[in-house]
């Protein structure tokens, strides 16, 4: 029976890694690069100092490239945080519609650490076709497969000066993954 058991899961992970492989492979192969960027949204934890400073970073390249950007952490809703559920919902439904308002959303993605608010932006933004660009913030790191294969495309953070939001090039991700 244990025999069995094992056997069942070793051919369930091995579907379930090729269905992912695919997913990704379709997904690379469906992108069009003929896109014009003008507005960012800027998805990010901003709960710590290395966090504040990655975004920070990111609106300076954007603003160095003349592209309009909205960062949630310069919401004057985020100024207002009283924690009672009318922010909680005046914060939630300011970033769903800046989301729409966007052409892509740029997100600062930290692997196994990541932020369930930044994965859930990714998420809808790639349900209503927003094109994701998934900062990768560590070079040694990881990331979860739903992150990267739905990212239009990977790079790392210190290759953000040099992406060409114009030509948006594809770029998949290659670290390791979970």
């Amino acid at each position: 029976m244990k025999k069995s058991l094992v056997n069942f899961l070793c051919i369930t992970i091995a579907v379930m890694t090729a269905i992912a492989l695919c997913a990704c492979k379709n997904n690379e192969e469906a992108k069009d690069t003929a896109m014009k960027i003008n507005k960012v949204y800027i998805a990010s934890p901003f709960f710590n100092e290395e966090e504040l400073k990655n975004v920070e970073y990111v609106e300076k390249i954007l603003e160095d490239k003349g592209l309009d950007y909205f960062s949630p952490m310069r919401s004057e809703l985020s100024e207002r945080n009283d924690g009672s559920k009318e922010w909680a919902n005046a914060v939630f439904e300011l970033d769903r519609e800046e989301i729409k308002k966007a052409d892509a959303v740029v997100a600062i993605y930290y692997g196994s650490e990541g932020d369930t608010g930044t994965a859930w932006e990714c998420g809808f933004a790639y349900s209503i076709g927003k094109p994701v660009i998934l900062v990768h913030a560590y070079r040694d790191g990881d990331s979860n497969l739903m992150m990267h294969c739905s990212a239009y495309t990977n790079v790392y953070l210190d290759e953000l000066a040099d992406f060409d939001f114009d030509k948006m090039p594809i770029s998949a991700y290659e670290g390791k993954m979970f």
